[in-house]
């Protein structure tokens, strides 16, 4: 089988990285790619966003699956020129990846599907938003209506800052601040059958102690040890389940990555977010996890072949990734610096940990930062201390001038 995927950032790698121990595939490409995705796949110079272009490219390799990986060319509409080219597509449609691009969208998909959610507003003018604050009170919650690479989120008590947030997006949604833990479970779909992954944290605040700005996140966890064991099937029967059926009814059926960002608060399992993608860095960990050979579930998924499939398989050890960030993200990184360390990972701590790249480029024989979250250091463990020793040893290898990371991912569900 021969497989593009599409995107530059360390989910990408790690779906490469899967695709690539997957016996069933002849060719793994990847367009654009990065440096570490190169040691995995041939890189394609394209523009992600360019449906014509994709679907261009995977005609010219043969391409026997195509993967779209982020959110943006995925509400661009490619996975639709790509499936128009009569070839198959693992991502939703553009009508269906509204989920993930209008969070106002998804708040009507939920409530008539029944999902359990925060009670929001949606707002277009000050005096809407005004009257929103007002109505909830703090903690304010004021997100964005459309994509915002993780950071359209702003949770805080200071007014004022709410208030400057809503200013600067336009059409917003503020609802209700939900209390408790927070956890992500993707799901693979057809439209019809749903597969729950293992459910993951992320840490999404930039510094530890989740203090700081919100960040596109900054490490991840699975499995969750404090989680209650019934948690996957009452997801998959209150959330994703609902979601996707809402989804055909409507005619605009939801073919793919299903993300539910759930709070499991005092009043029960609340949705914070869908996304219509594997989460970054979620994926990292949960794929690290996964033994089924990940090239048959996805073209399946496709396919609309899914409840073929038999059970997924499980590694019982746990796993960690550790995201190495630029200096200043989440606001505007400093890019260019060179990246040192990487051949020590890959010779003293494989291949229970390794690199997977995200914000990289090749300049000459060196591998320089090129984004803001740079890199994700991932693990695995026979439980999540030895995972996060093995992430930590191995991220304390790389040196990145000026580059931050936090020191307590899964530190907590560890003890």
């Amino acid at each position: 089988m021969k497989v593009l995927v599409i995107g530059s950032g360390a989910r990408e790698h790690a779906l490469c990285r899967s695709l690539s121990l997957d016996p069933a595939v002849t060719a793994l490409h990847c367009a654009p790619g990065n440096a570490g995705i190169a040691e995995a796949a041939e890189l394609h110079p394209v523009d992600a966003l360019d449906g014509a272009a994709v679907a261009g490219l995977a005609r010219e390799l043969g391409a026997d699956l195509v993967v779209v990986g982020p959110e943006a060319p995925l509400v661009a509409g490619v996975a639709d020129a790509v499936r128009e080219a009569g070839i198959p597509c693992f991502g939703p449609s553009k009508e269906a990846a509204l989920l993930e691009g209008s969070k106002a969208f998804a708040k009507d998909v939920m409530a008539g599907a029944g999902v359990p959610t925060a009670r929001s507003y949606v707002c277009t003018t000050e005096a809407e938003v005004d009257e929103a604050l007002d109505a909830f009170g703090a903690p304010y919650v004021v997100k964005d209506d459309g994509l915002a690479a993780g950071k359209g989120v702003v949770v805080t008590s200071d007014i004022e800052q709410a208030k400057e947030h809503a200013r600067g997006c336009g059409r917003v949604v503020i609802e209700e601040f939900l209390d408790g833990p927070e956890v992500s479970l993707f799901a693979v779909t057809d439209g019809e059958a749903v597969v729950p992954l293992r459910p993951a944290q992320d840490f999404k605040r930039a510094l530890d102690g989740d203090e700081g700005p919100n960040t596109g996140g900054m490490g991840a966890y699975s499995p969750l040890p404090w989680a209650d064991p019934k948690l996957v099937d009452e997801v998959l029967d209150t959330v994703l389940r609902p979601t996707v059926d809402e989804l055909r009814r409507r005619g605009t059926p939801f073919a793919g990555l299903l993300y539910a960002g759930l709070a499991i608060t005092s009043r029960g399992v609340r949705v914070i977010e869908f996304n219509a993608r594997f989460g970054d860095p979620e994926t990292q960990v949960v794929l690290a996890r996964l033994e089924t050979p990940l090239a048959g579930v996805l073209l399946a998924a496709a396919n609309g072949t899914l409840a073929d499939l038999p059970p997924l398989r499980w590694s019982d050890d746990a796993a960690v990734t550790v995201v190495i960030a630029s200096h200043n993200y989440p606001d505007t990184p400093r890019t260019g610096d060179p990246i040192v360390g990487l051949d020590a990972v890959a010779a003293h701590d494989a291949p229970h940990a390794y690199v997977l790249h995200a914000g990289t480029k090749r300049e000459g024989d060196a591998v320089v930062s090129a984004g803001g979250r740079v890199l994700s250091v991932t693990a695995t463990g026979a439980d999540l201390t030895q995972a996060r020793e093995r992430a930590y040893t191995a991220v304390s290898r790389i040196s990145l001038d000026g580059s931050q990371h936090r020191t307590d991912i899964a530190e907590r569900a560890a003890e």
